[in-house]
């Protein structure tokens, strides 16, 4: 998909996890995004599958979704994909259950008045099955998986990283460096005052922008109540900030806050998962948000990543 980016005066970036694109400052006519790649900083090796063999238009892909539809088997079959997924991140050092455990037996339930929203609408899409939690990311279960899931995939991602620490140091690293050097380029003496993350999950990108920028006021927003709670309750383990970290419950479509607050409007790991007209909303309420000369900073998976193709088709049934 190609958005076409008009006469606003802000700093975009595109970044994933396997390459960096950069996109120019954003002061000329309207561009297509795609046209505008400036540096690859790191290259990857690319798969020629986008999906597994049956999961086409193919007499074999609608067996196979004949018999997924089957709810005791498709429980059985999710049921093994999850084992899997879980016992190859703990084989990496990614202590899935334990992490589970802490947060499930915590008090991170008390979290959840100070953050739900009741007026929130849910967009439809939010409301399917998703990564085989039959509430998608509105359950207590994902909220407590999402940090270990992301390791497990960042460790995937850097196989040549030491750690699923150093790994996840690497990908956010990567991509704060990237936002420095841009903003040092192109902002002349101005601050980043105001940070807001769109889909900010638990919480874990959120955290690398308030150490990386210890002055600046941070706000992490999302659609899950629940995965709030969690980036709210471990917050409140951390060295205090001079800023207290803001977690705001909203729609990253249409989030309600006043236009041109922000210097900095992050969106880490969320488009790939997001419909294409999600997508253009939440890119354009992004735009709305930032200040003149602000920075839209935004950073997703290469899909075409060989090494990201394989971790995902092996567990086709429990991702889709």
């Amino acid at each position: 998909m190609a958005l076409s980016l008009s006469t606003h005066r802000h700093n975009i970036f595109v970044l994933s996890t396997s390459k960096t694109i950069a996109i120019g400052h954003g002061r000329t006519k309207s561009r297509r995004a795609d046209s505008m790649v400036v540096k690859l900083a790191v290259a990857y090796e690319e798969g020629q599958l986008k999906r597994p063999k049956w999961g086409g238009e193919t007499p074999l892909s609608r067996l196979v979704g004949a018999l997924i539809s089957f709810k005791p088997l498709s429980a059985l079959l999710k049921l093994g994909a999850r084992q899997v997924l879980i016992s190859t991140a703990e084989k990496n050092n990614i202590p899935w259950r334990e992490m589970r455990r802490e947060i499930l037996e915590s008090d991170v339930y008390k979290e959840i008045e100070s953050i739900q929203n009741p007026s929130i609408i849910y967009p439809d899409y939010y409301l399917n099955p998703f990564h085989a939690y039959d509430e998608g990311n509105l359950s207590w279960l994902a909220a407590a998986e999402a940090e270990p899931a992301t390791m497990s995939i960042a460790r995937r991602a850097m196989p040549n990283a030491s750690s699923p620490e150093e790994a996840n140091q690497v990908m956010r690293g990567n991509w704060l460096q990237a936002i420095q050097q841009h903003h040092l380029q192109h902002s002349g003496n101005s601050m980043i005052s105001d940070i807001l993350d769109i889909g900010c999950s638990v919480g874990v990108t959120t955290r690398f922008l308030a150490d990386n920028f210890p002055l600046a006021k941070v706000t992490g927003l999302d659609l899950s109540p629940y995965f709030l709670s969690v980036a709210q309750f471990k917050e409140k383990k951390r060295a205090p900030r001079k800023n207290p970290t803001n977690w705001i419950h909203a729609n990253g479509e249409d989030t309600g806050l006043p236009s041109k607050s922000y210097d900095l409007v992050s969106i880490a790991y969320v488009l790939h998962e997001c419909p294409e007209r999600a997508i253009v909303n939440i890119v354009r309420e992004a735009f709305r948000l930032l200040r003149p000369g602000g920075m839209l900073a935004l950073t997703d998976q290469a899909p075409e990543s060989k090494i990201l193709q394989v971790c995902f088709y092996f567990c086709y049934i429990y991702l889709v």
